[in-house]
Parts: C-alpha cells; structure tokens; sequence
C-alpha cells in the first residue's frame, strides 16, 4: 500500500513539474509609439532622397498596460525615449550609427519604477540607447484613439519636452504608388502598423538640438509583449 501511495506521490509530482514547464512565462506588454524625422512608409525615390539627409531624430515610447520588470509593478506607466544618430535611423549602408539618447521618465513612477522603467527602455532600445546622456521626469500620457491602434489614431505627450500625434495612413499618402514599409520599427513589437506623423516635437535638453517635424510618413503604432526578466 505503501508502496502505491509512494508511486502515486512521484507521478503527480513529475506531472506538476511537467505542467509548471508548460505555462507561459510572465511578461509585460503594452502599447507603442514611434515618429522620425524620415519617412518610413515610403517609395526607393523618397528614401533615396532622404537617406542620410534626414531621419537622424526620433522620439518612441511605451505605455505599459500590465506587468513587472525585475519583479517591480509598471502598469499604467510609460517611458519615453528620445535619440539623435550619425546617419539615418535604419539606413542598411551605415549598420554602425552611433546615437545619443534622452530618456524621459513617467513622474508617476516611485523611486524604484522609476528605476525599472529605464532598465525597461535600456532593454527594448538596444544599442540606441547605449548612451543616455539625460533623464527627465514629467507626466507621460499615451492615447489610442477609439482604444484600437487599427485606427492609426494616437497621441503621446511627455510633460512640454515631447509629442507624437498620428492618424492612418490614406490613399492620398500613396504619392508614387508603390510605397512599403521601408524601415522597421526601432524596436522589438508584437504588433505594428505605419502611421501618419501630424506632430512629431522634441524641446528638451541633452541632444544639442530639438526638432518640430510635421506631416509625415514617418511614424508607427503598435502593441509589445515580450518576457519579464
């Protein structure tokens, strides 16, 4: 009897191990926003043109509807990254392209998600924001229009220090006809679609220059996933 029992106790403890190996792992996800100073939606004649003329700034951010980076609680806070590079962002001829960086902050935020947010946006930007030279704190608001990015309507404001404002792409965008996706996002996305960039301003300090760019193909609206680390 004794012995059953025993057996017993073994199958469903490897059964648990084998279930708990199934689940997914825990992750933090959200809504996404990016404009440049080039467009991104765009035709080889445009591109060609712009590249490495424009394109060098852009402002992207996250809003965080739920989840924990490094066991501390984001939900319902964003961060906002802000980047000046040597050539055009995503130019296939210049794979090395140096960049600044400015990183600002939802005030929300306590001390220490303040702390998760950058570790966050360190993360999610790669090796653009290898160099952050500023941190700024203000009140970040992110706003889907009609609660779906399918709408391409959207609007990001970082304190005075920066704005994203986007619509849907038209036929009336369409200028040459065979336009695509030329640059990707400049990070990872679950989900991503081009926009249209009516507002794209940064006043801040820290990259030596701030830019009001307007009425462009230049932006994205998208959602994120990935795994809580």
């Amino acid at each position: 009897m004794l012995k059953v029992l025993f057996t017993a106790a073994v199958v469903l403890a490897v059964a648990s191990v084998s279930f708990a190996a199934t689940l997914p792992a825990s992750s933090i996800h959200g809504n996404y926003i990016e404009a440049r100073t080039a467009d991104v939606y765009t035709g080889p004649c445009f591109a060609n043109g712009e590249a490495d003329q424009v394109g060098t700034e852009a402002v992207f951010g996250w809003k965080i509807d739920n989840g924990d980076w490094h066991g501390v609680k984001l939900a319902g806070l964003s961060v906002v990254a802000v980047i000046r590079s040597a050539h055009t962002l995503g130019l296939s001829s210049e794979p090395v392209n140096p960049a600044k960086a400015v990183l600002i902050v939802d005030s929300r935020a306590d001390a220490e998600q303040r702390l998760a947010l950058q570790s966050f946006a360190r993360h999610m930007g790669g090796d653009l924001l290898a160099s952050v030279v500023k941190v700024d704190y203000v009140p970040i608001e992110l706003t889907i229009q009609g609660g779906n990015i399918h709408g391409g309507g959207a609007r990001l404001t970082a304190g005075s220090l920066a704005e994203i404002q986007t619509r849907a792409m038209t036929a009336a965008d369409h200028i040459c006809g065979n336009e695509e996706v030329w640059y990707p996002p400049l990070t990872k996305t679950e989900h991503v679609m081009p926009a249209y960039a009516l507002e794209n301003t940064f006043t801040g300090d820290g990259l030596g220059e701030t830019w009001h760019n307007r009425f462009k193909r230049s932006g994205f609206l998208g959602t994120f996933q990935v795994a809580s680390e």
